[in-house]
């Protein structure tokens, strides 16, 4: 029998738009900005700062992310896991409110920061896994871009509301003081609100997989068994484990720009608060564009040749943003970079869903975080001490082209495999 789509799929794709607040509010453009601008004490201690903390953060992810994913398969249900961690990163996100313009909040700051990078990171795991039980084969493609779409969007519009409603007019309209940055400070409870009730549609509308009624002892005892039969699985599918490490090295790249970009224009090109948000805002609507023409080009063309061209069109901007010197061409170059963004993101994400066992999916996306999370760690380390060593934030930045090139040569070694073409695992039910 065919499975229909899922009713539930809008309200699958508004967690994108919800979850997005934080990686363009907080880790990206605006809070990363302010802790290496306002409370780091310089701009190159910040960033190495920064970069340890997403580091660190990466590293708790990319450990506890299989062993969660396996318990979850064997307790049935995901969207308890989705609910525990966003509430995790949406009061994490609030309190950064406290963080105020000094070094004597660095480590409070740091330490909130971290926890809503794992709530943020963690509650993704499971809201993946969801996609290809509410879905055809035929339409995963499809459906995994517009989540990225929703997701670009949401951050494009919460980066319109937080500077126009907050930064630019906050203390006329509100009252916030500009002296403490509350007028800055203020985005980041707005980006917890935001969070919290965009979440909502799935929480409510989207169907969730049934509970298989394990107590949490046995779920935990069962998950550690299947994991480790999971990753007994990767040796009958070497196809998988290729994937993973490819998407290990290009999935840390983009990790890095995204930790590290916001901080990069700040200390290397000058850039302020106002223009962090106005460049955001661009870079969304060139992201969001991208995943969502690019997602017919996945059901069309395939997962993997779409992760090719991705990559291969993102490493021209990314080393042409490493090289000008020029603020204008900076724009230019960083805007295109956001085209190929998104693609890279929701294809990986399908090219899962066509090859992942059907009864594993948890599991494998749980394998499917680790290879994403493994080294993230290293590459803002990377940038971070490399920006240190050499006092250049530009040569610290140039990590992420190398992660990004070695990335797009393993991918031609991966077998293109379409869920419909593959017997012994069918995506459909």
């Amino acid at each position: 029998m065919t499975k229909k789509p899922s009713k539930g799929l809008f309200a699958w794709a508004m967690y994108d738009w919800a979850n997005s607040a934080y990686f363009v509010m907080i880790q990206t453009f605006v809070f990363a900005t302010y802790f290496s601008q306002s409370i780091a004490e310089n701009e190159i201690s910040g960033t190495a700062l920064w970069g340890n903390m997403i580091g660190l953060a990466a590293f708790v992810v990319a450990f506890s992310a299989p062993f969660l994913g396996a318990i979850a398969d064997e307790g049935g249900r995901r969207k308890p896991w989705i609910m525990f961690f966003t509430v995790l990163c949406v009061f994490a996100c609030s309190m950064l409110w406290f963080a105020e313009p000094s070094p004597e909040y660095i480590w409070f700051a740091l330490a909130m920061a971290f926890l809503a990078t794992v709530g943020a990171e963690l509650s993704f795991i499971f809201y993946n896994a969801m996609l290809p039980d509410l879905t055809t084969s035929k339409n995963i493609g499809k459906w995994s871009g517009w989540g990225w779409g929703m997701g670009y969007a949401g951050g494009l519009v919460c980066l319109i509301v937080g500077y126009f409603g907050f930064v630019q007019y906050g203390e006329p309209l509100l009252g916030l003081s500009e002296e403490s940055l509350q007028n800055v400070r203020i985005t980041f409870v707005f980006t917890g609100l935001w969070y919290a009730v965009f979440s909502l549609p799935l929480f409510l509308k989207t169907p969730d997989t049934p509970s298989r009624n394990k107590s949490a002892k046995v779920a935990i005892k069962d998950g550690m068994k299947e994991l480790k039969n999971g990753l007994k699985l990767l040796k009958e599918e070497p196809n998988i484990g290729k994937f993973l490490v490819a998407r290990l090295f290009y999935n840390d790249g983009l990790a890095t720009i995204f930790a590290m970009g916001g901080v990069y224009a700040a200390g290397s090109f000058g850039f302020d608060t106002g223009d962090i948000f106005i460049f955001g805002i661009a870079l969304n609507i060139t992201a969001g564009l991208g995943a969502l023409v690019f997602s017919w080009m996945d059901d069309i063309a395939g997962s993997k040749r779409t992760i090719l061209w991705a990559l291969a069109g993102l490493t021209v901007p990314v080393f042409a943003v490493l090289l000008t010197e020029s603020v204008t061409w900076f724009w230019i170059w960083g805007v295109a970079l956001g085209i190929f963004v998104g693609p890279v993101q929701a294809s990986s994400r399908t090219f899962m869903g066509r090859i992942a066992p059907q009864d594993k999916r948890n599991q494998m996306y749980g394998l499917f975080a680790l290879s994403g999370k493994l080294t993230t760690f290293a590459g803002p380390l990377l940038v971070g001490w490399i920006t240190l060593l050499a006092d250049s934030q530009r040569w610290g930045m140039s990590a992420i082209l190398l992660l990004l090139l070695i990335g797009l040569g393993l991918m031609f070694f991966v077998q293109d495999v379409q869920g419909t073409e593959r017997e012994k695992v069918p995506i459909n039910n």
